[in-house]
């Protein structure tokens, strides 16, 4: 029995619900690695899938992340209240969607001060201006301005274990692309018939 995937979330903003709609759909459509390529400017974005504690549904999170040594490292900004905290902690078991491929894996907090500093570093810089906003410069904040900034932030490290391929992952309607261009291209083609 296939199980409905989601991306809407009670009590999210119906911005973030849109935006988080649209990475997903460009993850589909095959276009994740345009979401990473100004990293300077926008987070690289991964999509997450976990399964909702209650429901038992996918939901897919599009989140910043940055790889170090082979894992997968994101953090959680808004705390307590994040739905997908709550749901990898009950069932760590995950999906990844990176641009270079879709994964399963096993998520686990990174609790270790020692650790969590510079890795969550990594992380900050792969967040673009959100990291920015919050005052957080991946090259000039010190570390005790860094853990103190992102005290309340949850580390999260993400072991990959296999790779995944198949239909309902990242890329499954890239076939729409050159449907759309064929489609535009016999558009312009009447347009230039009518004028002569």
């Amino acid at each position: 029995m296939e199980q409905k995937v989601t991306t809407r979330r009670q009590g999210q903003q119906p911005i973030f619900r849109a935006l988080n709609q649209l990475m997903v759909l460009a993850y589909r459509l095959g276009q994740g690695r345009w979401l990473t390529s100004f990293p300077q400017v926008a987070p690289q974005i991964m999509i997450l899938t976990h399964t909702g504690r209650r429901t038992g549904l996918k939901h897919k999170t599009p989140v910043a992340y940055a790889v170090v040594d082979g894992d997968v490292y994101c953090a959680v900004s808004t705390g307590e209240k994040t739905h997908w905290l709550h749901n990898i902690k009950a069932d760590p078991h995950v999906e990844v969607w990176l641009p270079d491929g879709w994964w399963n894996g096993v998520a686990e907090e990174v609790t270790d001060p020692a650790l969590r500093t510079p890795l969550m570093r990594q992380v900050m810089a792969s967040s673009g201006i959100p990291a920015r906003a919050l005052g957080i410069h991946s090259t000039t904040t010190t570390d005790e301005e860094l853990a103190r900034k992102t005290a309340a932030f949850r580390l999260f490290r993400i072991h990959l274990k296999e790779e995944r391929t198949g239909p309902g992952g990242p890329g499954d309607l890239a076939w729409v692309w050159p449907l759309v261009i064929l489609f535009l291209l016999s558009r312009i083609s009447r347009r230039r018939r009518r004028k002569r």
